[in-house]
């Protein structure tokens, strides 16, 4: 989402003691300063102005990765969060001002290839290095502007708010992709090939029968059903678009046909992103933000049996993160697979532009068995 995201830098690097466990008096006084201080509105001067892809072509760029190697600041040896496991992530940066602003990730079956798109209208593809499980490196980056249906890049920023993508088919060298819009409110069918990311092929638009969605609070979030009775339709939330009881308002689509549903809304959280695990069931990502808390993130599974037109679903909150985690202004979510056939679901944050006080970070986490999980760790 832009302009109303809210605003973060990372933590000082604090003092530890013995045993990898932070010294409590230094991370209460950094989490009171990150909360009281740091946070600024999203046309603060410190924010840069977005790139105008009409200027911009596809091109490389060179993006430095920084190795992150845990996730809970509190306790540098803990992997394990309820059915999660820490996989490692990356602070990723670049001089180029084409670079900032990822709403939205896909990632290749492969767990390898990515594509990101950014509010800015412009999409980046890249490779994800591994050594062992653990991310390491982000190579081979290319970037470019969305395109309007006549092949031009999009003209207006309110057509250039990109916030999710989905990978149909193929990969991200070449490919069938869907991407979401907020502002002018739309979902797109896309190509990419060696050339990068085609004019759109087709458009989704939103339906109005529960009501009209607030210009920087649409479609966030969005996937393809994988299994269940509704296989292969098209799903998406709202970021904020409460009904008369408070739930968010999602919809999917059957035949040209949208079909709403409601999702209980826990904490007042925003929704942010959304991906398809293997089984069928779908992992929500939220966000929050105040000024006492500071930001917060929370995975949500959501069962496809309970996917229905007019359902009312709850799902299972399967992690919850606040500034006492290495967290951001998480937006994008992917799910891939790993050797053994575990999920893996790769996080993405958007920097609103403000490298002052924001960062680009992925993070990846695997999601166990769940017999092998029967208790939820909380954190």
């Amino acid at each position: 989402m832009s302009h109303t995201s809210p605003q973060h830098r990372r933590l000082p690097a604090p003092t530890r003691p013995s045993g990898g466990t932070l010294n409590r008096r230094a991370l209460t006084l950094g989490l009171c300063c990150a909360a009281l201080s740091v946070f600024v509105p999203a046309d603060s001067t410190f924010a840069e102005p977005k790139p105008d892809p009409k200027r911009l072509g596809v091109r490389t760029i060179a993006v430095n990765a920084t190795p992150i190697s845990y996730f809970d600041r509190t306790d540098s040896a803990r992997r394990r969060f309820g059915k999660l496991t820490f996989l490692g992530g990356l602070k990723l940066s670049s001089e180029e001002k084409t670079f900032g602003g990822w709403s939205g990730i896909a990632v290749d079956p492969d767990g390898r290839g990515i594509i990101a798109v950014s509010d800015a209208g412009l999409w980046m593809t890249a490779r994800l290095g591994m050594k062992g499980e653990i991310l390491a490196s982000f190579d081979d980056a290319r970037t470019g502007p969305l395109k309007a249906m006549n092949g031009t890049p999009l003209n207006r920023e309110r057509d250039r708010d990109a916030e999710a993508v989905e990978l149909v088919s193929g990969t991200t060298k070449n490919g069938t992709l869907l991407i979401s819009f907020e502002q002018n409110h739309r979902i797109g069918r896309f190509d990419i090939g060696p050339g990068g990311v085609s004019p759109p092929r087709s458009y989704v638009r939103p339906d109005k029968s529960r009501g009209t969605m607030s210009g920087l609070l649409g479609f966030e979030a969005m996937t393809l059903l994988s299994k269940g009775r509704y296989r292969g339709s098209l799903i998406a939330i709202a970021e904020r678009m409460h009904d008369s009881t408070g739930r968010h308002t999602g919809w999917f689509w059957t035949n040209g046909k949208a079909n709403a549903y409601t999702l209980s809304d826990i904490g007042g959280y925003d929704i942010t992103g959304m991906a398809s695990l293997p089984d069928g069931d779908l992992i929500i990502l939220e966000r929050r933000f105040n000024w006492l808390e500071g930001i917060k993130m929370r995975l949500r599974r959501l069962a496809v049996s309970d996917i229905k037109p007019n359902a009312n679903i709850e799902g299972e909150v399967l992690l919850e993160a606040t500034m006492s985690q290495d967290i951001d202004n998480m937006e994008g979510l992917a799910i891939h697979q790993d050797r053994s056939g575990a999920p893996v679901l790769t996080l993405i944050s958007d920097d609103n532009f403000n490298r002052l006080f924001q960062r680009t970070i992925l993070l990846q986490f695997r999601l166990e068995d769940d017999k092998a999980s029967a208790r939820t760790e909380p954190l």
